[in-house]
């Protein structure tokens, strides 16, 4: 075996056990990922393993926003495998489960990573700390309940240790293997996955130019790759492109963008991981972007600004830079990443992002600060190669490695002084003081030890382990306790989920599907309605129709009182749309008068306190599917500019963006005629219509989409927009039986053609 790549098997033994220590509070379920990874992500788990197993579709819910396309939506996890996988197997997936798959993932990047060092012929030692960095440092620690980021970034050492084998064996085979992985990664569709494709297609025009074969050589590993990945991403990448086209933010303004920068002084993280408070009570932060700092117009919250990896690369890289050691040439364009990434994060505070702000895809993304992500993993990579080269060349500068991290610190404590926070980093940087002084035994004994290449990897594993396990432990950023989050167990008892259910079944009939909002009772409530599979008027997504958005004037997110935002067409509770919606209980954090400051007595029912909320009603919240005898015209962009409904009666007439037609006969409504449910699942929705003499038009009170097709004994019909933000088919007198379904797939072709024809 070569000499260079003993100690591999090792090194992985030792990784994973690393792992499975860094990650056991999680494991163990003592804590759980908090926040985005519960709030959001888990919900979206949940749905998705409801749908599967009762065989239904995934591809849309109503669950959230009066229905939204999941297909579409880059954090719906559908093209996410290891989510994809489990809730194929699991039923109902459990907080465990849910942070197993995000650690796994990691180590699954932490692994690839040491093969990459190893076909590099880099020492097993620093392959180590490379994978430990990586998994268990930077923004993979800090912000973990990123969960899409998290996947995002996983792939990436995956993918590159495959392209680099690719291009050194000029290999379709791996090639083709390394477009199927970054399909995968492009398939976050996030601002990461981005960065980081980039990254990978300059690593690969980096290596055509710089290797000394034949550049028309690595052409079959390359096209293998495209046309592979191609294949994946295509159709997913269109639907998403799509929907970002029909959201609330098609792109982002540079000004927008700047206000997810990351202040240089976040940089200083990388020597002391809790300088700034960052794992304690949030009064106590005073870092950035906090005012305490005097940086008040960023908006990043405080463990964005965190990206300490281990005292042990870091100090491996410096030692390497003091050294002045020849630097392997992929080194060299993994430190001009580095500073490429640098300088994107930091956004305004330098003027190269205001250039790269014009790359085509910048402005679809809104934090630059997010490029601590690939930024963690490319020095983790160098901090690694740091400490191989400190075991396999000449002995570092110990007095001018030492003299670098005296200068370091020195200068966090200068920055402390600044802001008057001395007595509040003493001990932070102690802490990190004493890891730096562990750290930098290892290095000074690093080649002594190197002839025992074993007891190495032990000592670099412990060391690593203790470093990350005190500085980037479970805090209030990334762990807190499951039962803070019980509300979203499927198998919940919580009383407001119990009694919500309860009253929903109440009040179910033929032509009824009630709504609910759930507002101001907490971070992890706006998506519940997806684990427990009743329907919110509301949701927590950053990504909505932008119709939905416009007419409702619904936000992010509905945790706290003042983010429950009217619009001028749903002023209040008591309102034409919330009737519409079949918008029929509320249960807020506080009195309702605090949210809604139109709020009069009897407009709305208190039948319930919870001990997490009060629970309203509103009778007048009219059935999911409607009868209209006659169409009236209107002007909704008008109507969702003034907020002025039509006075007319919404049971038997419908607003349409057409001639007005009205016949005199009613249709009964309810259970003895006119419309009924016969069935209704996520993309399918079957509806029994008997129309009167002359029929009239069914409205079903959905948000509308073009990729909702409808048929009329199964006769395709046109879906026309109805009042404003709805569906509806005119349907003939008559018995009939009318079909809704969701055909993403149809809509995108139709729309593929007419681009071709142009």
């Amino acid at each position: 075996m070569d000499d260079r790549r003993q100690g591999y098997g090792a090194a992985a033994l030792i990784f994973l056990a690393g792992a499975g220590l860094l990650a056991s509070p999680w494991l163990c379920g003592r804590v759980t990922i908090p926040w985005d990874a519960k709030a959001h992500f888990y919900p979206q788990f949940v749905f998705l393993a409801h749908a599967l197993h009762n065989g239904q579709s995934p591809f849309w819910t109503p669950n959230v926003f009066a229905g939204s396309p999941q297909l579409a939506d880059p954090q719906s996890l559908i093209f996410a495998p290891f989510f994809l996988a489990a809730a194929a197997l699991v039923a109902e997936p459990s907080f465990i489960l849910e942070d197993a798959i995000t650690f796994a993932m990691l180590a699954m990047g932490g692994l690839a990573l040491m093969a990459y060092f190893r076909d590099r012929g880099y020492a097993a030692s620093g392959a180590l700390i490379a994978a430990l960095a990586f998994a268990f440092g930077g923004s993979a620690a800090w912000r973990i309940q990123h969960t899409g980021q998290v996947m995002s970034l996983a792939f990436f050492p995956v993918t590159l240790f495959l392209l680099a084998r690719a291009l050194d064996r000029r290999s379709a085979a791996y090639g083709a293997a390394a477009g199927i992985v970054a399909a995968f990664l492009v398939l976050g569709r996030d601002q990461v996955a981005f960065l980081e494709v980039l990254i990978l297609s300059a690593y690969a025009l980096f290596r055509v130019v710089s290797d000394e074969r034949d550049a028309a050589s690595a052409l079959a590993p390359l096209v293998a790759g495209a046309l592979c990945g191609i294949a994946i991403i295509a159709v997913p990448l269109a639907l998403t492109l799509e929907l970002a086209a029909a959201s609330n933010r098609p792109a982002i303004d540079l000004d927008g963008a700047l206000k997810g920068s990351l202040h240089p002084g976040a940089l200083l993280t990388l020597v002391s991981a809790n300088l700034f408070g960052t794992d304690g009570p949030l009064k106590d932060y005073w870092g950035p972007p906090s005012a305490a700092f005097g940086v008040k117009d960023l908006f990043l919250a405080r463990n964005m600004c965190d990206i300490y990896m281990g005292a042990l690369p870091l100090l491996a890289l410096v030692a390497a830079l003091a050294g002045r050691a020849r630097t392997d040439r992929e080194m060299r364009f993994f430190a001009g990443a580095a500073v490429a990434l640098t300088l994107y994060a930091i956004g305004r505070f330098s003027p190269a992002f205001a250039v790269m702000f014009h790359f085509p895809g910048v402005d679809l993304f809104r934090r630059p600060a997010d490029a601590t992500f690939p930024l963690g993993a490319v020095l983790a990579i160098l901090g690694g190669y740091g400490f191989h080269l400190v075991v396999s060349t000449r002995a570092p500068p110990l007095r001018a490695l030492a003299l670098a991290v005296v200068a370091l610190f020195g200068l966090a404590v200068l920055v402390a002084v600044s802001r008057e926070r001395l007595a509040a980093a003493a001990i932070p940087l102690a802490e990190s003081a004493g890891l730096a002084a562990l750290a930098f035994g290892v290095i000074a004994a690093a080649r002594r030890l190197a002839p025992r290449p074993l007891a190495l990897l032990l000592v670099v594993g412990a060391t690593m382990s203790f470093d990350l396990a005190v500085s980037n432990g479970p805090n209030e950023s990334t762990a807190l306790p499951p039962a803070m989050f019980d509300a979203l167990r499927p198998d919940t008892r919580n009383e407001t989920i119990a009694l919500l259910r309860e009253k929903l079944a109440a009040t179910a009939a033929p032509d009824r599907r009630d709504r609910v909002e759930l507002a101001a009772l907490g971070f992890h409530w706006p998506n519940a309605s997806l684990v427990h599979g009743f329907d919110h008027d509301l949701g927590y997504n950053p990504i909505r129709l932008a119709l939905f958005e416009a007419a409702t004037g619904a936000g992010d997110h509905v945790a706290l009182p003042e983010q429950r935002v009217f619009s001028p067409l749903f002023p209040a509770y008591r309102s034409t749309l919330a009737d519409l919606m079949g918008l029929r209980f509320i249960a807020v954090g506080v009195p309702i008068e605090e949210i809604d400051k139109s709020f009069k007595p009897g407009d709305l029912e208190l039948v319930a306190r919870t001990a997490d909320a009060y629970i309203y009603e509103n009778k007048s919240a009219l059935p999911r599917v409607l009868l209209a005898t006659c169409a009236a015209r209107a002007d909704f962009a008008q109507m969702t500019k003034d907020g002025v409904w039509p006075e007319i009666d919404y049971r038997t007439t419908v607003l349409l963006e057409e001639s007005p037609i009205c016949h005199n006969t009613r249709a009964e409504s309810g259970a003895g005629g006119g419309v009924r449910l016969v069935s209704y699942t996520p993309t399918e929705i079957v509806v029994d219509v008997d129309a009167p003499r002359g029929g009239g038009h069914v409205v079903l009170n959905d948000v509308y989409h073009p990729a909702w097709t409808a048929t009329l004994d199964g006769a395709p019909v046109p879906v026309l927009r109805a009042n404003v933000m709805f569906r509806a088919v005119a349907t003939p007198e008559g018995r009939h039986e009318l079909r809704f379904v969701y055909r993403p797939f149809d809509a995108l072709w139709a729309r593929v053609r007419a681009t071709l024809r142009l």
